[in-house]
């Protein structure tokens, strides 16, 4: 089964592709996908889209999992990452991927065991539970790498 894990961001959006066999898990491939600050919004989302759609065409996913929404202090950045969240979603329905959103602390559980993990344990559980050489950067990448894990734990 290909799972693919998404951390979203309008500036950065993670992506980790990991495939699952019995009870061997390891990782396609992983990376992010930037778009500049200078552009309009509207060409930012199309970027994503077009990004994005291409990510499932060459890696057709059984499953999508995707960080929940979390609010914080600055609102405008929340709207971009709702606005992406919705690109995001839009595409996975057109390629009839079924997403399934996972909070952070959900995340943190099922990848370290504890909820209050820290972002470092929840790097360095990934790093060996993929048997990566190296954290993956930046931490968006690693985010989606552990979002990705979360699900394949929570489908067994």
């Amino acid at each position: 089964m290909i799972i693919i894990g998404i951390d979203p961001g309008l500036a950065r959006l993670g992506y980790g592709v990991i495939r699952v066999d019995r009870d061997i898990t390891a990782p396609v491939c992983y990376g992010c996908m930037e778009t500049l600050a200078g552009i309009r919004p509207a060409e930012r989302l199309l970027e994503i889209y077009n990004g994005i759609s291409s990510l499932f065409d060459r890696y057709p996913p059984e499953e999508l999992a995707m960080e929940k929404l979390f609010f914080s202090k600055n609102i405008t950045s929340a709207m971009g990452v709702s606005e992406v969240r919705g690109v995001v979603l839009l595409a996975a329905e057109q390629h009839q991927i079924p997403v399934t959103e996972y909070t952070p602390n959900q995340v943190k559980q099922a990848v370290t065991g504890s909820g209050r993990a820290d972002k470092n344990q929840v790097q360095q559980m990934i790093t060996r539970l993929l048997h990566l050489d190296e954290v993956p950067q930046p931490d968006d990448v690693a985010d989606a790498l552990s979002i990705a894990l979360c699900h394949s734990h929570v489908m067994r």
